[in-house]
């Protein structure tokens, strides 16, 4: 069990190039409302504004702050004071890196860093970045050092700490489109699945006006050893798959499935996909794309 509120807010914050606008957009994928660069003297505000609409649109704020406010350490603790007399708690994240690595980083980026000036130059620009901002990691609820992090391990670790905001469907979103290759691939897919070796109901005057809705066609499609066999492999598969992407901090999946028209057995085998992904809790979403093709 977790004792955080409902509806967090959280303040990502550190220094300039350890990975905090990479982890505004995690909190974003997650359901927050995310704001970059907002004032601290803000943030009562804003928190004000939001508190207890986490029900109705979103699951709590993620704001970014950095020194580059005027006078930012003194509106922070003025902040932090205000809140606590309206009860409100804020979870902070400090995000910070070696040198070496932030100087790579920004070498590679080219962009100037926001302490850099005609008598402060790059390496100097971040000691003192990190000197000031001692105060407001020693207060911080949780460090991460970005050093070795690639994006995907930051989106791990920060998915994983407020997991408890996912209970219900998981945090992989899995969109499933069948489709007709005589209409076009879905350019959007990341999976594709050729289904156009099994029994085609097209060929049967019964079932030709029906759908791979109806269960006569399903039963036509996968109610044979060809049909049973394959669906075993692919919904193992699927089994095998799925949680690895997840695993990997992946936000969205597209599965695309496809036969000649997009009108029967990819119809009837997406129906059945679904229906397996929703029943083991992911958070799964279905379009036929050409069913309606003639």
């Amino acid at each position: 069990m977790h004792a955080e509120p409902a509806f967090a807010i959280v303040v990502l914050t550190g220094l300039s190039g350890a990975g905090k606008s990479t982890a505004l957009r995690v909190f974003e994928d997650m359901g927050f409302f995310c704001v970059d660069g907002l004032p601290a003297a803000m943030l009562p505000k804003l928190a004000s504004l939001y508190k207890g609409q986490a029900d109705r649109r979103t699951k709590g704020l993620a704001l970014g702050l950095d020194i580059r406010q005027h006078d930012f350490l003194k509106d922070w603790e003025e902040a932090l004071a205000e809140l606590a007399a309206e009860n409100v708690g804020v979870q902070v994240i400090f995000l910070e890196a070696d040198q070496q690595e932030l100087l790579r980083r920004y070498h590679e980026t080219r962009r100037p860093h926001p302490l850099e000036s005609e008598d402060l130059g790059l390496e100097r620009a971040l000691e003192e970045e990190r000197k000031l901002l001692e105060p407001l990691r020693a207060s911080a609820g949780l460090v991460i050092d970005t050093t070795q992090y690639s994006i995907h391990d930051l989106r791990r670790t920060l998915q994983g700490k407020w997991a408890f905001l996912n209970e219900g469907p998981r945090g992989l979103r899995i969109h499933i489109i069948s489709f007709g290759f005589k209409y076009a691939a879905p350019k959007e897919a990341d999976l594709m699945f050729d289904l156009r070796f099994l029994p085609n109901p097209y060929f049967d005057a019964e079932l030709k006006p029906l759908t791979g809705k109806d269960p006569e066609v399903a039963a036509y499609v996968l109610d044979n050893p060809t049909g049973r066999e394959f669906l075993q492999r692919f919904l193992g598969f699927m089994d095998y798959l799925v949680p690895l992407y997840s695993r990997e901090g992946r936000f969205r999946l597209t599965i695309a499935i496809g036969c000649t028209g997009g009108h029967h057995r990819s119809v009837a085998v997406a129906e059945r996909l679904f229906k397996e992904l929703k029943a083991k809790n992911y958070a799964v979403t279905l379009e036929h794309r050409h069913i309606d093709r003639a």
